[in-house]
């Protein structure tokens, strides 16, 4: 009854057991020295300016939205344009879907058209 899922089973074993053999090794050989390097905060190799709990711009929200919004869209349209091929009894309501969904994505966009989000000065 087994039979079929020894070798699945013989993978994650596998898997675990090195992962376990890894993280072993690694503690074994490594020396851990706290030196003032090792406990500085590390951002690109430069030296800190400023703290670390600095306010960001709006415009650095915006732009994220803008592209929450345009990433969304595409994860959206791919599947749809496949349904719309398939299915071609509700094609009507399909394209009332991606209308109502494309007019929601213009708002957005002129939202943060009109926002600024746009200009890069």
């Amino acid at each position: 009854m087994l039979q079929p899922y020894i070798p699945l089973l013989l993978v994650i074993a596998l898997v675990i057991a090195n992962a376990i053999l890894m993280l072993a090794v690694s503690h074994i050989f490594s020396t851990y020295r706290r030196t003032p390097g090792k406990i500085a905060p590390y951002e690109s190799g430069m030296p800190v300016l400023g703290q670390a709990r600095e306010r960001f711009s709006v415009k650095f929200y915006l732009v994220a939205m803008l592209f929450i919004v345009f990433d969304i869209e595409t994860v959206f349209m791919l599947p749809w344009a496949a349904a719309f091929q398939q299915l071609k009894e509700i094609r009507g309501l399909l394209l009332v879907e991606m209308f109502v969904f494309v007019v929601i994505l213009a708002v957005g966009y002129v939202y943060v058209w009109k926002r600024g989000a746009l200009e890069w000065n």
